[in-house]
């Protein structure tokens, strides 16, 4: 996948394209309003563009404190920007 286009469109689907990385997939899940299962993408995951990503999801639940351990983890800051603002963000970044 290459676009926002692209991805926007995939949206549609029951599922995410197999093709996704476990990031995008965790992003997709997401914006189809399944939390958990974009937890479940990254929960188990070390690296830190999951750990930004499993910062991201337990900011948007409203879980600040545990928010911030995995911002931390993903040596990024909490941002001062709406959760939809960061998710495009994410987007972005992961494409």
């Amino acid at each position: 996948m290459k676009s926002l286009e692209e991805f926007t469109a995939s949206l549609r689907n029951d599922r995410p394209d197999d093709d996704l990385s476990v990031h995008l997939k965790a992003l997709w899940y997401d914006k189809k309003g399944d939390w958990q299962q974009a937890h479940h993408q990254v929960d188990h995951l070390n690296d830190l563009a999951s750990a930004h990503i499993h910062a991201y999801l337990h900011r948007k639940e409203g879980d600040i404190w545990n928010a911030d351990y995995w911002y931390k983890r993903a040596q990024q800051k909490r941002p001062e920007i709406s959760p939809d603002e960061e998710w495009a963000q994410l987007l972005r970044l992961f494409l």
